[in-house]
């Protein structure tokens, strides 16, 4: 499979999922620290791929992506954004919204 593939699979696989530098509990960059912080407020569950520990994801997401940078968050296979945007959805409620109606049906 290649990594185009495999980035399609996550995306898929994963309702919320953030591609980020480092691990939310341990980002690696103040973009992706706050972006996951953002994120864990939101009380749900969600996914995550540290590009770091991933080189080729992190070569090539962003042409997969048309999204030069790092983190990407995507919610139901469609990209949100990076960390300005997840900020200001944050700070507007709408991010708690989308995370919320995108968790699975218990």
């Amino acid at each position: 499979m290649d990594i185009i593939d495999t980035i399609k699979e996550q995306i898929a696989n994963n309702p919320v999922l953030i591609y980020m530098k480092g691990a939310p509990n341990a980002p690696q960059c103040g973009f992706s620290a706050r972006a996951s912080q953002a994120l864990m407020a939101c009380g749900e569950k969600f996914a995550y791929v540290d590009i770091l520990q991933n080189p080729e994801i992190r070569a090539s997401l962003p042409g997969y992506a048309n999204w030069p940078t790092f983190p990407q968050l995507w919610i139901n296979g469609e990209l949100v954004g990076g960390s300005d945007i997840i900020l200001e959805l944050h700070e507007s409620g709408e991010l708690q919204t989308m995370v919320k109606a995108a968790q699975p049906a218990a």
